[in-house]
Formats: C-alpha cells, sequence, structure tokens
C-alpha cells in the first residue's frame, strides 16, 4: 500500500445538513462524501481517513456508478480523480456541478497549471495533486465546507430595491423572491462584492477573499466562476455582478437601507 503520509493527488450545488464535527478538529465539518478513484488502495485509504473524521462514506472506481450517485443520492461533497477507466473525468466534473452535488474537490496526477485551471474552470471547488497527505485532504475538505456554511451576520441584507436577499446565516440568496442555488465559490464571489457595493474587487482580491489561500492559476479561472454566477443570477446577472474592464468586478446594485 502507498505510504500514508504522502498518498493523494491532483467542482446547483449545496451544503446541506452540515453539522461540526468533534472528530474533525474545532471548526470541522462532516458530511456525505463520494470518493470516486480508480486506485482501490487510496479509496479504501481516503474512506478509513474520513469515516474516522466523522464523515458519511461511499466509494467508487467506475465513472458510470459515480454519475448514479449524482442521479439517486447527490453527496454533499465530492472528491473526484480525473483519471478513471470508463468516464473522462472532466466530463464527470462537469456533470457533477450540473447536479445537486455539493462542493467537489479533484484529485488527479495532473499537476500542469492548465490542467488545474480546466479543473476549475469548470466548476471545481479546490484540486489537490497526487502524492498528497490524507491530513491535507481532511484539511482541504474543513476549509471548502466551512467555506459554504460559515455564517458572518445574522442580518438579511437587501439589494436592489429588496429584490436581491443574501442570508449569510443560512447560506442563502434569493432574487424576486426565487432561490438562487450557489456553489461555494459562487457563493463567495457574491458575498464578498456585497460586502462593500460599488467597490471595485481585483481578480487577485477575489482569489484571497474566496478561497482562502494562494493558488497558482485559480486567478485566471475567476472569470469563469463569474461567468457562471452570472447565469445562475438570470437576465440581470452582469447587472448585479459587473466588471469593470482592466482591474476586477463590484456589486452593480446598491444595498437597501
Amino acid at each position: 500500500m502507498p505510504d500514508v503520509e504522502i498518498l493523494w493527488s491532483s467542482e446547483p450545488r449545496s451544503t446541506r445538513g452540515l453539522e461540526p464535527s468533534a472528530n474533525a478538529g474545532q471548526d470541522g465539518y462532516v458530511a456525505s462524501v463520494l470518493v470516486v478513484e480508480d486506485e482501490r488502495d487510496i479509496r479504501e485509504l481516503l474512506r478509513r481517513y474520513l469515516e474516522r473524521a466523522g464523515h458519511s462514506v461511499r466509494t467508487t472506481g467506475s465513472g458510470a456508478e459515480a454519475l448514479n450517485y449524482l442521479i439517486a443520492s447527490p453527496p454533499e461533497l465530492m472528491l473526484l480523480d480525473l483519471g478513471l477507466p470508463d468516464i473522462d473525468g472532466l466530463d464527470l466534473l462537469a456533470e457533477a456541478v450540473r447536479s445537486d452535488c455539493g462542493p467537489i474537490i479533484v484529485l488527479t496526477a495532473r499537476n500542469a497549471v492548465e490542467d488545474r485551471i480546466r479543473g476549475l474552470e469548470l466548476g471545481a471547488d479546490d484540486y489537490i495533486v497526487k502524492p498528497f497527505s490524507p491530513r491535507e485532504v481532511l484539511l482541504r475538505i474543513d476549509n471548502v465546507l466551512k467555506r459554504g456554511s460559515t455564517a458572518t451576520t445574522a442580518a438579511v441584507e437587501s439589494f436592489g430595491a429588496g429584490r436581491l436577499l443574501i442570508d449569510r446565516q443560512r447560506r442563502e440568496a434569493t432574487l424576486d423572491g426565487d432561490p438562487v442555488e450557489l456553489t461555494p465559490t459562487q457563493w463567495g464571489l457574491l458575498t464578498v462584492v456585497a460586502g462593500t457595493p460599488g467597490r471595485v474587487f481585483t481578480r487577485s482580491e477575489l482569489v484571497n477573499r474566496v478561497r482562502g489561500y494562494e493558488f497558482d492559476g485559480y486567478e485566471r479561472s475567476i472569470d469563469s466562476h463569474v461567468k457562471n454566477l452570472r447565469q445562475k443570477l438570470g437576465p440581470d446577472g452582469a447587472a448585479i455582478v459587473q466588471t469593470v474592464f482592466g482591474v476586477g468586478y463590484r456589486l452593480g446594485w446598491s444595498r437597501d437601507e
């Protein structure tokens, strides 16, 4: 079996049902996790570590079986190896983003910057390159879940004469009374620009605010995440999250008093 400490390598979704886990650490959260990995030893090692941290885990080495899971019972988080024997991992990633799956962390041996950028552009929430440590994976999972569930204020913020409502405590956004289903990354982008309406945030600032750490190449994929966010916001998406050419993005709608 591969060494335990250096093993792993290198996503509308929700963070429903997350609860703090005593096993996962002081700020940890537990979730139902789907591990899609064709190497059995790695798959089983991930399962043991995740279950020990309190997560509910299903595993598969088949992309086709993973698709069935996504349809029948979408996980709250997915660990996805791109090197699957039956389905291209990027195709499965794109399908998972379209499903009700939670955050997606890509695990792969493809370590080229362009591969990482492609995965992030398709909607992955994080990207881990093999070989990796199980402890690193647990920390990445915890960080992704906290980004989607941690509340910063109890107040419901209103924008555009009440058309856009953001409830940070419940991690909910509604537009014209309809819920807007956002991935953790999309939620992070929206809440960052909504924190100071009208202020222009550079792509680098958004990377740091949304992901919480530097990631080589992620800045180049911010535009794709903004595009997807605008699609979720419908016809007014480009007016809500405005482009400031040569600089970055801002919230175009003002906060209601």
